[in-house]
């Protein structure tokens, strides 16, 4: 009898679900990778890009995220060589690119030599996987044209996560620091406005920080590139939980009711995992 009334409330939750247009079944999970500071060309590049392409193969992933200075050579003809060698298998694999501008890609062709190869519509857009939607912008540039899209955007979207990446951090603590525009123009908009998770590179570590307002603020720009020091945290800023100095990149899955993360070095070791809430 009480098996019986227990499939008899599953079932009329069910009913009640599919009434409102809501499915009973779970939402499929979406898996991001992402990355910065890996454009250094040559052995190392590929190398990372290897790794990357191992640990997808176990990881399903429905993208990769670059978290800017994609080309630290500012040769549009190196860069092309040095990604189709170390990232061509993305697309192949399934995987899409979500491409993000640093302060070496803009120096030669404010950086649209990339686009093609990066799936780039332009230096600042947005993209949507299932639950997962991404604002990706152009940190080179700060302005009130780009804070009032941002702004518009933000406020239109329906997606239950909002996740965004940009180069320059809100907050480091090593060879950078705070990013003052970013900190004052963008900062609020992302806590107002639900950014749950902001994803930067720059600064040649990995940092995670305590939640601000709601927002996880992550830097990993490990990608490739020679490390930079970690530094103590000037005050104001969300507490720093780890720091690392290692090559690799960041894998995030999100589901319906949590995301989980974890940082991955070039050997496919996990070295940090962290869980963020909707």
């Amino acid at each position: 009898m009480r098996r019986l009334s227990f499939a008899l409330l599953a079932a009329a939750v069910a009913f009640a679900l599919a009434q409102s247009g809501r499915s009973a079944e779970p939402q499929p999970s979406v898996g991001l990778l992402a990355i910065g500071d890996f454009g250094v060309a040559g052995i190392r590049e590929r190398n990372v890009g290897g790794a990357l392409r191992r640990f997808e193969a176990r990881n399903d992933a429905d993208a990769l995220v670059t978290l800017g200075d994609n080309d630290y050579t500012e040769s549009p003809a190196t860069f092309r060589t040095a990604w189709a060698g170390s990232f061509g298998w993305l697309r192949p694999a399934g995987v899409a690119v979500v491409g993000t501008l640093g302060n070496h890609d803009v120096r030669v062709q404010r950086g649209r030599y990339q686009f093609s190869a990066l799936s780039m519509p332009g230096p600042y857009y947005r993209r949507r996987f299932g639950d997962v939607e991404l604002f990706v912008l152009d940190s080179n540039n700060v302005n009130a044209r780009q804070t009032s899209w941002l702004e518009r955007v933000l406020a239109s979207s329906s997606a239950p996560w909002k996740v965004a990446a940009f180069h320059h951090p809100a907050f480091s603590c090593g060879s950078y620091q705070a990013h003052h525009e970013v900190l004052v123009r963008w900062v609020p908009l992302f806590e107002r406005y639900g950014v749950q998770l902001a994803l930067s590179g720059h600064d040649h570590n990995y940092q995670r920080f305590t939640p601000r307002r709601g927002v996880t603020y992550v830097v990993h720009g490990g990608g490739a590139g020679a490390f930079y020091p970690i530094t103590a945290c000037p005050s104001g800023y969300p507490r720093r939980i780890r720091a690392r100095r290692e090559h690799g990149w960041l894998y995030l899955v999100f589901t319906e009711r949590r995301m989980d993360g974890w940082t991955v070095n070039v050997t496919g070791r996990r070295t940090d995992r962290f869980t963020v809430l909707p």
